[in-house]
């Protein structure tokens, strides 16, 4: 059996690791090298940096800082943020990163992904899906049976559905998650970073329905990220989720839980993990 992997998550703003709630109310975390050092050293599955902001101030990476944890780490490295193009994956896999996230560049060219893929290799193609819950009422025409109308309570159903977002959180599209998971899983991506903005940063546990739906509909891996606070929220997306690898971020940033406690936690109770 593949081993779960638990993943911590460094969001950059103006060269800083922020940590917010639902996207919002950003507070600083500390200095991205240190705090990177600080998870090799507690041996993390992998690191992922996400410059949160590259996309919606319509710039690149910063490359420089990619670069200064690469060389001060020795674990597998995703990057994302700001990247549109095959030349600023190449750029990014340069400066020392194992993989590259794509998150808004692939909901504008989903074509990027496949040429991605094809041209770097699937494994280091991830593709980000940041998504959001929307609810929506389904209509149900009345019909007769042996001449007697029948509108039965199916009408005004209400059912559930997660929007897309992109720009780092802040523009919605017309895209349902469940159905670009699994479009960007056929155009080749090799791993799908999710996200449940309604769930991020609020220590309540991640988004099992939205994460249980996504792996249903895909056959590559799935890192869930959004909503960690306890030890038992990892262990619920890594079985009941379904979910490959947990990303956390504040738990782990103000030190509420170090990674070999999740680990050793997760192994007590039969989730196979790298100790």
């Amino acid at each position: 059996m593949l081993t779960k992997r638990i993943i911590p998550c460094l969001d950059i703003k103006e060269d800083r690791v922020v940590k917010g709630v639902k996207f919002l109310g950003l507070r600083d975390a500390g200095d991205p090298v240190e705090v990177a050092k600080i998870y090799d050293q507690q041996q993390a599955d992998e690191l992922v940096f996400l410059d949160i902001t590259a996309s919606f101030e319509n710039r690149k990476t910063l490359i420089n800082l990619v670069e200064e944890i690469a060389k001060n780490i020795f674990m597998p490295f995703t990057v994302g943020g700001g990247v549109r193009n095959l030349s600023d994956i190449r750029d990014l896999l340069n400066a020392g990163a194992d993989k590259v996230s794509i998150n808004t560049a692939a909901v504008k060219y989903p074509d990027l992904i496949n040429d991605a893929s094809e041209k770097f290799g699937s494994q280091c193609i991830v593709v980000a899906i940041d998504a959001k819950k929307s609810s929506q009422v389904r209509k149900f025409a009345s019909s007769q049976v042996n001449g007697i109308d029948r509108t039965d309570e199916l009408t005004n159903q209400r059912t559930e559905k997660w929007q897309v977002y992109i720009n780092g959180g802040r523009t919605p599209t017309d895209l349902d998650a469940l159905d670009w998971a699994q479009k960007v899983a056929e155009l080749g991506a090799g791993e799908i970073l999710l996200t449940s903005m309604d769930y991020d940063g609020t220590k309540d546990g991640y988004d099992l329905p939205l994460t249980k739906a996504i792996v249903e509909r895909i056959n590559i891996p799935l890192i869930a990220s959004g909503g960690a606070g306890k030890l038992e929220h990892f262990y619920d997306v890594l079985t009941d989720g379904g979910a490959s690898a947990s990303l956390a971020a504040s738990i782990f940033h103000y030190q509420e839980y170090s990674i070999r406690q999740v680990k050793e936690y997760l192994s007590q109770r039969g989730v196979p993990v790298r100790l």
